[in-house]
Formats: C-alpha cells, structure tokens, sequence
C-alpha cells in the first residue's frame, strides 16, 4: 500500500494569493422575496452566458479574474460561447475591489437583483454560511437558474433536502437545473467529479485524506519545528491559514463536513455529521510527536471512511500515527490530499491547495465552464444505497497516559486492557526531562475503538493517570 508505484497519483500545484477568507454576508437586505419557480434553463442556442455571482471577496475575486484571463480559452472550449459577469452581489457596493470589475457589471446588494433577472443562467455562490446561502441557492434552484457553489458546510448541513429540492424542481422540465459544487471539498482538487464518474464501476474500499489545510500546517509546524500547539495556531492565524474563531478547522468539525460529502459520493450514504467521530488536534502536545518520531512516523488528522470486514461503513476524523514511507506522511504545510483506496483502480491520490483564491476559484471555473458546454450530472450526489453506517472502528491504537511514579502501574494497565479485550502491542517510554511531563505510551494490536474508550476511561480513575488519556489510530496495519 506505501508503493506509489501501484497508485494513479494526480497532482495538482497551484499558486495561492492568499488564505481562504470568504466574504460572508452578516446582514439580510430590507427587501425579501422568493424566486416563483419557473422554467428558465440555459439554452443552447445562446452565445452568451450570464454569471450572477454571490459574494465578492476572495473567492470571487480570483473567479471574475480567471474568467477575464481566459475569455478567448474558454469561448473556444465551449464552442462560441462568451460567458460574462451580469452581476455581483456584495454586502457593501462602496468597498474597494481587489480585482477589476468586467464591463457591463453590475455591483448590487439585494440577493433579488440577481434571484430575480432571468437574464442571469448561473447562480455562483462563495459567499458562505448557512442562513442567507441557503436562500440564495434554494431560490435560485426554484427559479431555474444552475448554481455552482463551495459551500461544504451549507451541503453537509442540508443535502438531503437540498437533494429532494432538486428533484422535485426537475420533475416535468425539459431541461434540468443543475447543481455543482466542485469547490466545496478540498478547494483546488478535483475529487468531487472523480467520484462522480471515475468511480462508477469500482468498488470503493476506503476514502483517507488530509482535507484541512490550517491543521495538516499545525502539525507540519510541530513535527518539523517542535513548535507547541499555541505557537503553531499563532502562525497559523498569522499566514491566514486560521480563522478568527479556529474551532471548524482545529476541532475536527471543517474535515467533518468534507468527510459526510464524500461518504455519500462514495457510499450512497447520508448520516448526520454528529454521528461521525470527531477528534481534533487540540490535545496534541510535543511528547507525542516525540513517540511517533521514536516508532519512525509522524502525526496527521485525517478523515477516513471505510467498509468493514462486514460490509458497513465505519467514518472518523482524528489525528493519527502514519509511518514515514506512507504516502500522506510527506504531504505537509496546508497542502491537502485524499487517497481512495478500490477494487480496479487499487489506489488514488490526490494532492493539491485545499484553500486559497485561485485554487477554489479554479474548481468554480471548472463547473461554469462544465455547464457552459451543456454538460449534464443527473444525480450530483450519486445514487443511495442500503449500506449501513456504523459508530465504531477496527485499529490499531496509540494511546498516551500522563503519571504520577507509583508502583503497580504497569501491571494494572495491563489488567484493565485485559478486561475489555484489548491486547497490548508494545509499552513506550522515553527518557524521563520533567517529572512532570512523564508520559508513556500504550501501543494496541487491532481492537474496537468502543473497548479503547473503556480501557482509557477505566485508567483516568486511578491515582497515578495525571489528567485524561489521550488515544488516535494507528493509520495502516501495516505501519510497523
């Protein structure tokens, strides 16, 4: 499995011009109403398409500036269509633009102006959230207007309804609204369309990936610097790589979301966000990263969703042990990648810019020009299935306990392991520079994460465990 020689590794580097730092809008305009739905689609005939963008910022920057770079490119691509910018809508008109704005643009800030121009065949929305963005993209799927998105939180959240919307509002049409959201997962890397269509005669194993940027450089600056976790979310906020509020990004919960989106493309699957466990990087300290130097490896967070020997799916987002030769193991900084692992196509790897202007705006292009040339995806999300989700997992683990010197602490760890069924690998310990950073570490053969929680939850009770255990996955079985 380490051998890149057996993979199909697609790479794709791009510049970044900056941190991801979507535009939001915080205030809903006076005026409010819902787009009818009607039969407006994008025809065929026309030699223009008109773009109604939400959102002005970065994102939408970097796309009106790709679309003014490449108007001749993407006229030839599509067969003489000119696709222009109709309007783009902003919370502020006044504000300075870091981009130029096309001729013939119209700056508004009424969501109406665009939901409601059935001049407008495309509705982009990259301006985040999950209250006015659902409007925006529900109003103008009822008007007929395809909308291209990278809202992954909107999606995760929604994607069932989002899913029945769309097919009660195709019901009777000629022509289908389309709805694609490329950029939602892992901003410049095209694995939503590769699970769309590459996939569709394979049998998908599992799905593993570094899908946050701010994080994988977190650990990145821990592991190569030995930079404590509070001077790695210090450079982080610093490079723009973290948000004011980095809860999304170093609770887990961002990769989550990209996780959920990918299950269903991957499984047929739709399962609550809350039922996917979810680990962040918060409790991770240098000793651990001493530890998995010692075992000849380093420390991700990952989202991994896999069958199980009986045939369920079993999803997490953690920090995990990964070896030195994996092949995630040397994907550092905010760079972002994903393996799929299949029956045909054996291994898959994607890396590229996770975030940033022109690596999202290149995957929002993507799908423009996608439905500029008339191309048709019947079910965005591909089809359900009847497999069945389950809150637990098989793995090797790597758990790390805190401790006061006493006698007997070995022997009860293994008394209590041998009570929940949990078979020890190995016992590490380091040399002891503090006292009172002793720590050492459990490692576990292939056990149930629910018999690792016990284990853990037992030892946090005895006097000699200084504060809670700490425990992650050991990635592969075959990491020794």
């Amino acid at each position: 499995m380490n051998s890149l020689k057996a993979s199909r590794i697609l790479s794709i580097y791009l510049a970044v011009s900056g941190a991801l730092t979507i535009n939001a809008f915080t205030s809903v305009p006076t005026k409010r109403s819902f787009v009818k739905t009607s039969n407006l689609s994008m025809s065929s005939d026309s030699d223009v398409v008109r773009l109604g963008i939400f959102g002005g910022g970065t994102v939408g920057g970097g796309i009106v500036e790709i679309l003014t770079q490449k108007a001749e490119h993407f006229t030839a691509l599509t067969g003489g269509k000119k696709i222009e910018v109709g309007k783009i809508c902003v919370r502020d008109a006044a504000k300075p633009r870091d981009f130029e704005i096309p001729e013939g643009c119209e700056i508004v800030t009424d969501y109406d102006a665009i939901l409601n121009d059935d001049s407008i065949d495309i509705a982009v929305e990259v301006m985040g959230g999950t209250t006015d963005a659902k409007n925006v993209v529900y109003s103008a799927i009822k008007g007929g207007k395809h909308v291209v998105t990278a809202n992954k939180a909107l999606i995760a959240a929604c994607l069932p309804e989002l899913e029945k919307l769309l097919l009660d509002t195709n019901s009777g049409r000629e022509e289908n609204v389309e709805f694609k959201y490329e950029a939602a997962v892992c901003g410049g890397i095209p694995v939503i369309r590769s699970l769309q269509s590459d996939f569709v005669g394979d049998n998908i194993k599992s799905v593993a990936g570094i899908i946050n940027g701010c994080t994988n450089f977190m650990l990145t600056q821990m592991d190569q610097n030995g930079e404590s976790y509070a001077d790695a979310l210090a450079e982080a906020s610093r490079l723009g790589y973290a948000e004011a509020d980095p809860t999304l990004d170093v609770g887990g919960f961002d990769a989550r979301s990209k996780l959920k989106i990918l299950m269903r493309l991957a499984y047929g699957m739709d399962v609550e966000e809350d039922e996917i466990t979810c680990r962040g990087i918060t409790e991770l300290t240098k000793i651990d990263f001493e530890y998995a130097k010692s075992l000849g490896g380093t420390i991700k967070i990952v989202g991994v969703a896999k069958k199980t020997a009986k045939g369920d799916v079993a999803a997490y987002v953690s920090p995990a042990y990964i070896s030195t030769g994996d092949s995630l193991a040397p994907v550092n900084g905010a760079t972002n990648a994903i393996e799929i692992i299949s029956s045909n196509l054996v291994e898959s790897t994607y890396i590229g810019q996770g975030a940033g202007r022109f690596p999202t705006a290149n995957s929002c292009i993507n799908d423009i020009i996608s439905l500029a040339k008339g191309d048709k995806t019947e079910l965005p999300f591909n089809p359900t299935s009847s497999l069945k989700f389950v809150n637990d997992y098989d793995s090797t683990f790597f758990i790390r306990l805190r401790y006061r010197d006493m006698i007997g602490i070995t022997r009860q760890c293994g008394e209590i392991c041998e009570r929940y069924g949990v078979s020890i690998h190995s016992i590490l310990q380091n040399p002891i520079a503090k006292r009172d950073d002793s720590a050492f570490v459990l490692i576990t053969e292939k056990v149930p994460l629910s018999s690792v929680k016990k284990v853990c939850a037992e030892i946090e009770g005895l006097d000699w465990c200084k504060g809670e255990a700490f425990f992650m996955p050991i990635l592969r079985e075959d990491w020794e």
